[in-house]
């Protein structure tokens, strides 16, 4: 890159350009896989839609890659291009609720911590993921997953409308009437179509307070546990979520400290159902699984 053709894009940008040695860069870079230690040539770090167009431009100009880093949560690391432009969208962060409409509307670099704290405010939600500080852009337009998608289906299903930038560098929105074929695609197809800018969701009523917890065996007893969740899976109630984790439990003061780091099987319960919250907390016990280690559920 030719510092004159960075200042002049520079001029027309209102967010950060960074490249390395300046400072912020190497915070930027970063994401939640501290093993990920890559440079890109550019970090646009964009305050909205318009810095997103010159930051894609300004890359096809230079003939440079491109990664987008919205929350930085993929294992992968496909947020930081070695050479690339990044397009660091974690600054455009804002989210809106329209509680007559049962909507939200998502910046493209907000986390669903951020999504969760605005609709709860009105005792909305929709489906987001399964840890608070997973970017919205990457888990939706990878299908969506949640502790809530029993009841209201993936993130997807509740995708109203997606607001992007082509890989021209032209602003569009997608939506069941317009641009059909492409919102068709970026519903779980993945993140390849354009850089999404936000996002539009359906909300249904739910909380503030909701019966949810995690139920834990040691991994040994793996095998009657798993019986027992597909049987409920199977027969149990759609009000009834149920996620689960092996892996080795974490040093969290809810479990005693001789089974910190020990390996556990843990069922993450989430009862939807309006109903009275005793007929959730017995659905969600999965007592044929025996003796638990630890039971959370609250």
């Amino acid at each position: 890159m030719k510092d004159a053709s960075v200042q002049a894009v520079r001029a027309r940008f209102s967010g950060a350009l960074l490249r390395e040695g300046a400072e912020g860069y190497d915070t930027a870079r970063k994401v939640w896989n501290g093993a990920i230690d890559r440079k890109p040539a550019l970090i646009a770090r964009c305050t909205g839609p318009s810095d997103v167009v010159e930051a894609v431009r300004f890359a096809r100009e230079q003939d440079l890659p491109i990664s987008v880093k919205g929350g930085g949560h993929a294992v992968a690391g496909h947020a930081v291009g070695q050479g690339a432009v990044m397009i660091d969208l974690s600054l455009m962060r804002e989210v809106s609720v329209d509680p007559a409409a049962k909507t939200a509307r998502a910046a493209g670099g907000t986390i669903w911590s951020d999504v969760d704290r605005a609709t709860q405010a009105v005792g909305l939600a929709t489906v987001g993921g399964i840890v608070s500080h997973t970017g919205v852009g990457g888990l939706t337009l990878g299908g969506g997953i949640g502790h809530l998608m029993r009841s209201f289906g993936l993130t997807v299903d509740n995708l109203k409308a997606i607001e992007l930038v082509t890989p021209e560098g032209r602003q569009i929105r997608a939506d069941a009437g317009n641009e059909t074929e492409l919102f068709w695609g970026l519903r779980g197809g993945g993140g390849n179509f354009g850089i999404a800018t936000a996002f539009e969701f359906e909300l249904h009523p739910l909380g503030p307070i909701v019966l949810s917890g995690v139920i834990a065996w040691p991994l040994e007893r793996a095998r009657e546990v798993l019986a027992v969740v597909r049987q409920l899976q199977a027969e149990g109630p759609d009000e009834l979520g149920l996620t689960v984790s092996m892996r080795k439990a974490p040093p969290i003061p809810f479990w005693r400290a001789e089974q910190y780091l020990q390996p556990a099987i843990l069922v993450i319960a989430t009862w939807t159902g309006t109903s009275c919250p005793t007929k959730g907390h017995k659905a969600s016990r999965p007592r044929t699984a025996g003796p638990r280690s630890n039971d959370l559920s609250r």
